[in-house]
């Protein structure tokens, strides 16, 4: 690929841009807002369309930096608890995830000036999905939060169980890239208002009742590096207010070691199940991240170490297998925080037979409101893709209990020490997977395909101009 290639045939002034990328990182915040706006979701519409249309830059170089502008700017108020855990470095994560957007301008650029308007509407969407999902799960610095698909959080709707977090990204892209088609700004608002429209009644219809099984009752109580008699005691005040709870959640790191004798002697007084994080020992003196079960016979009957440790912490070793517990309710998956964040994790507990999702979650209370509110976006996605219900149980607020639907029928506030979560649900007979599982990595070919023959097409031409002219 070259660094400038030929305007498109209609091209927009750098000043037109920037208000369009200002207008995209408005609507992206818009989205991501729990505010007083009406259906603040579908201003994800417009973040893509403003996305698509810097593609009508006349310069390749000019698209990339503002498409790198205007990813920092979605992203770094959003993530600017990263300043908070990683200091200076936190502006190098930002421009490392702004460089994706950067990435999916400039090559939007140079297509649209390649092969004009009616290909780039059938490529972008292709493109857009296969950076995404490449960001989200290929890579080493893999990190999901803030995608378009996240956007949607806590909407019963469709569209997430049939596409997937994925595939709403395609769909949005693709009516994004609908206005690189648009003669007039009559038709502009035609289309910005049929594309709303749609998307509102597809994703606002009802969703299909799942088939009930056996009741699951639930607690949790937010607790955050609790001595083990602090422990014990919030663990009575849960019971006494909850004395129907057959499981007990939890947060990850609740315990520095495993499981001690007290808190199984607890459970054989209650009769309780209880879900705990702790540590499991490994080799040389490490340590797997892990949730054990505990029986009301006293005994560790399951165990679930941490699939992805996060990067740049000490967060013990990466599981070396995954597994569900075939409860007396059914198989529930166990994913330790983060692990919820990749379908690599959860997908294998899906495949698996898990119905029904708990994630012991570690949210350290100083962190921020800002990064508990982006972290309690997974939950709902994950519940409303796979049709399971979840149960997020965190250190701090924000818990989450969302039903198989994706809608959060409980959730605790931030920071909310000592606050308590209950839900019952009905363990669906059965969980399905979305079609991005399949057609995700399919854009992600397209895309390295297309990038291959960018790259190659401009020194092919050249070799045959050589060979012309001699």
């Amino acid at each position: 690929m070259t660094w400038e290639w030929r305007a498109p045939d209609e091209t927009v002034s750098t000043s037109k841009a920037l208000l369009t990328a200002a207008l995209a990182v408005l609507c992206f915040h818009a989205a991501y807002s729990f505010g007083p706006l009406l259906f603040p979701q579908l201003f994800i519409v417009g973040y893509a369309i403003g996305l698509v249309q810097l593609a009508r830059l006349a310069s390749t170089r000019k698209a990339f930096y503002l498409g790198l502008l205007t990813g920092f700017l979605c992203f770094a108020p959003q993530l600017v608890f990263f300043w908070e855990i990683f200091s200076a470095a936190a502006v190098v994560l930002w421009l490392i995830l702004a460089f994706w957007i950067a990435l999916f301008v400039a090559l939007a650029q140079i297509i649209l000036a390649r092969f004009g308007p009616r290909m780039a509407v059938l490529l972008l969407p292709f493109l857009w999905t296969g950076l995404e999902y490449t960001r989200s799960e290929l890579y080493y610095l893999k990190f999901s939060w803030l995608n378009i698909g996240y956007a949607l959080a806590g909407w019963e709707q469709p569209v997430l169980p049939f596409l997937g977090m994925y595939g709403v990204g395609f769909l949005v892209v693709a009516i994004a890239s609908g206005w690189l088609l648009a003669r007039s700004k009559a038709a502009v608002v035609t289309i910005a208002l049929l594309a709303s429209f749609a998307l509102l009644r597809f994703t606002a219809s009802e969703s299909k009742t799942s088939s009930a099984g056996p009741e699951l009752r639930v607690a949790g109580v937010q607790l955050e590096f609790p001595a083990v008699n602090q422990i014990l005691s919030a663990l009575d005040i849960l019971l006494a207010s909850h004395p129907d709870a057959q499981l007990v959640v939890l947060s990850e790191y609740t315990l520095d070691g495993p499981v001690p004798d007290s808190l199984k002697a607890w459970c054989r007084k209650t009769g309780c199940y209880l879900i705990v994080g702790g540590k499991d020992a490994a080799l040389a003196g490490q340590y797997f991240n892990t949730a054990f079960v505990v029986s009301p016979a006293g005994k560790v009957v399951f165990s679930q170490a941490k699939s992805v440790p996060i990067p740049f912490f000490n967060d013990g070793f990466p599981a070396l297998r995954q597994s569900v517990w075939n409860s007396p309710w059914g198989k529930i998956g166990i994913c330790i925080c983060y692990d919820l964040s990749y379908r690599r994790v959860t997908d294998e507990l899906i495949r698996q037979g898990a119905q029904m999702l708990v994630v012991p979650t570690m949210d350290v209370a100083e962190w921020g409101a800002q990064e508990h509110a982006s972290n309690a976006r997974v939950a709902p996605v994950r519940a409303a893709e796979y049709g399971v219900p979840i149960f997020r149980l965190a250190s701090s607020g924000i818990s989450e209990a969302v039903n198989d639907h994706g809608k959060i029928i409980a959730r605790t506030t931030f920071p909310g020490p000592g606050e308590m979560l209950f839900a019952a649900f009905h363990l669906p007979s059965k969980a399905t997977l979305p079609h991005d599982r399949w057609f995700a990595p399919l854009c992600v070919l397209v895309t390295a395909l297309l990038g291959l023959f960018l790259v190659l097409e401009p020194r092919i031409k050249r070799g045959r101009s050589r060979m012309t002219l001699r």
